[in-house]
């Protein structure tokens, strides 16, 4: 059973072998002249402005959280939509009720956030 797992370990080894070799590649072939500009903080092609200590705005992270319910969503649905007719066939109408249960959890986040004023943009 585990001869089936071979070719993956392969391709396991191989990619962090090439990833391995590429950065210490770039490091040791690349130009290495680091000066005060190089170094300096960049922040979309802006001087930074204020301390790195500075307090964040919730709905920054509030933004971060609808993409990360969005994405959820995105990434279990669309392949369960896709697959629907079959798994309704084999298991009934457990495969309904366990992904509703599914998006009402991930409901309750967007009321949260919609709770915490992520929906107005000022």
């Amino acid at each position: 059973m585990l001869v089936e797992y071979i070719p993956l370990l392969i391709a396991l080894a191989v990619a962090l072998i090439f990833g391995v070799t590429v950065v210490m590649a770039s490091s040791l072939i690349g130009p290495q002249r680091p000066n005060r500009e190089k170094t300096s903080t960049y922040e979309s092609g802006m001087k930074p402005v204020g301390t790195v200590r500075e307090r964040i705005s919730v709905k920054y992270y509030l933004v971060a959280m609808f993409f990360i319910i969005f994405d959820l969503e995105v990434i279990f649905i669309y392949p369960w939509a896709v697959q629907f007719k079959k798994l309704f066939g084999q298991f009934g109408i457990s495969v309904f009720i366990s992904m509703f249960i599914f998006l009402f959890v991930l409901e309750l986040g967007y009321l949260y956030a919609y709770k915490k004023g992520g929906f107005k943009w000022d």
